[in-house]
């Protein structure tokens, strides 16, 4: 089924009701590789039930049961044509997480979706869709946006706009302020795959060869967690709750075992970042933008 415009604009999904608890918190700070040293009490506060912290970037899976299957049955007004993309020929473009308020170790929410944007880039060139997820609480309360662009490959030349795309956070043309490396584990994307994106892309040599890589990938929202990570690290001293926003587009592929650096520039309260692998002379991450409160 292809992309209708402008109908797409109208697609929503019903609002859902999830939970997660203090072990999902946990997982996905192990997954993105806080903890490697049991003794360093700063990571150990996100691994550990003890006060425990919640990296900002784990709202992109905290959420997972709340998800829409790929081809599940999305709301639209009567008349409107239904829209889908191909989802065998899609690849994560870019991710934003706004957080209105800090995220607790535990919690019940609801989330809403919806399609904010259609850019078609030509029949051949395919389509860039975003979708926002907005979680509020008990109360009606905003907690959480999620916006994120997915690049569908197989879906251009529906007749939709194809300028007018948000504009990338522009990177600072000066030296980066400071870098610091993050060794991957060969292990990392297995266990990354925990936290509900189960791919094979990820796990399966034969089926990550048939998509062109010389073995399974790391999950770029991984790589995403990691430059948040880099953040938490470098600027705040781990005070996850000094972060409001952390957004990113994905370049490049990263595979377990790589050594990512990370280059972050501070103006203020924004934090531009990119991240690359030096081994490989792959920029994985850019346009990398953190927002302090």
């Amino acid at each position: 089924m292809p992309i209708f415009y402008p109908d797409i604009l109208n697609q929503k999904t019903a609002p859902r009701t999830f939970s997660y608890d203090d072990k999902d918190v946990m997982l996905y700070a192990l997954g993105i590789g806080l903890g490697a040293d049991p003794l360093d009490e700063k990571e150990l506060a996100f691994v550990y039930e003890k006060g425990l912290k919640v990296v900002p970037t784990a709202a992109t899976v905290l959420a997972a049961r709340a998800r829409s299957a790929p081809g599940e049955a999305v709301e639209h007004p009567p008349g409107h044509r239904a829209s889908q993309i191909n989802f065998l020929m899609v690849v994560h473009g870019e991710q934003k997480v706004e957080l209105h308020k800090p995220l607790p170790a535990a919690g019940t929410f609801t989330a809403s979706s919806r399609t904010i944007g259609a850019y078609d880039k030509g029949k051949d060139k395919g389509a860039v869709v975003i979708n926002e997820t907005v979680w509020t609480d008990d109360s009606g309360q905003k907690v959480a946006t999620l916006t994120g662009s997915t690049f569908a490959r197989g879906d251009g030349g529906f007749g939709g706009p194809s300028e007018g795309q948000p504009a990338p956070h522009p990177t600072p043309s000066r030296p980066a302020d400071l870098s610091l490396d993050f060794a991957t584990r060969p292990d990392q994307a297995l266990l990354y795959r925990l936290n509900g994106d189960r791919n094979p892309l990820h796990s399966d040599p034969d089926v990550a060869r048939r998509a062109g890589f010389e073995r399974p990938i790391v999950h770029g929202l991984c790589t995403y967690g990691i430059t948040c990570r880099a953040v938490l690290a470098a600027i705040t001293d781990y005070d996850a709750d000094a972060i409001s926003s952390h957004e990113a587009r994905f370049s490049a592929p990263v595979f377990p075992g790589d050594t990512i650096t990370v280059d972050l520039w501070r103006d203020d309260k924004v934090i531009s970042f990119e991240a690359r692998v030096k081994a490989r002379g792959a920029t994985v991450i850019k346009n990398g933008k953190t927002g302090l409160r």
